[in-house]
């Protein structure tokens, strides 16, 4: 499996769920649940395949209905779970969600989540959530789950107000020896520009390469930064929105980083930050 029979590719960013409400779009239908589950999976083993990816994490869409509230978040993080035990050896980390507006009750789900069902960090994608990155709930669970040992994945699309860089930078002055993971930052070329400011000088935050136009900028920043600051990342929806095969991968192997560089970041940093053997 994988790129090269030397390095085992992880994806630290693929999201489980309809896209379409994201893209403006009618939600996808899907009259008999068990086979679209099925075929969901199959063409996710399959884009993966396809890109030289090992394996991946897995995360919610942060688009999900709430109609009951909390319920249906604590639903959306089961739901994740479990996909994560069906195939455990291409998706052996999962990710969960936490609603900022739910305020203390989302502090019981984060203890949920690193207790019965195991996952290995928490996604914010504040754009879908109401808030913005510097909203004192997220702060609040970023040190909550630093206590539990869980991850924070921060969704950090410049483009829009409530995800600007800026923002992850005063949550990572706020939390400074958290290791967090940026994921989206580099989508845009002034995102770019600022997510290698913000590596220099916030050294608790790691970068994916997600949504990426181009591996060139993001090798300098490995260069300046160090490797060990970098993670692979592809941002693919479910089928059939997702279909993304990314170019970054081919570009990060032919790139004239060190063997042991190219190793890191397309999946040895990923296995590290999650807990995983890395032999």
């Amino acid at each position: 499996m994988g790129a090269s029979s030397e390095i085992s590719v992880f994806d630290v960013h693929h999201h489980v769920g309809d896209a379409s409400g994201a893209l403006g779009l009618p939600p996808e239908q899907a009259p008999d649940p068990e086979a679209y589950a099925a075929r969901e999976l199959a063409k996710r083993l399959e884009i993966m395949g396809a890109g030289g990816v090992d394996q991946a994490a897995v995360i919610p869409g942060h688009g999900y209905l709430r109609p009951n509230g909390h319920a249906d978040t604590q639903a959306a993080n089961d739901r994740i779970a479990t996909y994560r035990d069906a195939s455990p050896d291409r998706f052996p980390v999962a990710i969960g969600i936490v609603e900022p507006r739910d305020g203390d009750i989302s502090l019981a789900e984060l203890e949920r989540a690193a207790g019965p069902l195991g996952l290995a960090g928490m996604s914010f994608h504040t754009r879908f959530q109401g808030v913005s990155i510097d909203n004192h709930w997220v702060s609040a669970y970023v040190g909550a789950m630093g206590e539990l040992g869980l991850l924070p994945l921060i969704h950090a699309l410049d483009e829009t107000a409530e995800e600007s860089l800026w923002k992850v930078g005063q949550l990572a002055s706020r939390h400074p020896t958290l290791t967090m993971l940026v994921l989206d930052g580099y989508a845009t070329h002034e995102g770019t520009k600022h997510c290698g400011h913000l590596a220099a000088t916030h050294p608790n935050l790691v970068f994916d390469c997600s949504l990426s136009y181009n591996f060139d900028f993001i090798a300098n920043h490995v260069r300046q930064y160090g490797a060990h600051r970098y993670v692979y990342g592809t941002d693919l929806y479910s089928w059939p929105l997702g279909r993304r095969i990314s170019h970054i991968l081919g570009q990060l192997l032919e790139s004239d980083l060190s063997d042991e560089d190219k190793t890191a970041v397309a999946g040895d940093n990923a296995r590290r930050l999650f807990g995983l053997d890395t032999t």
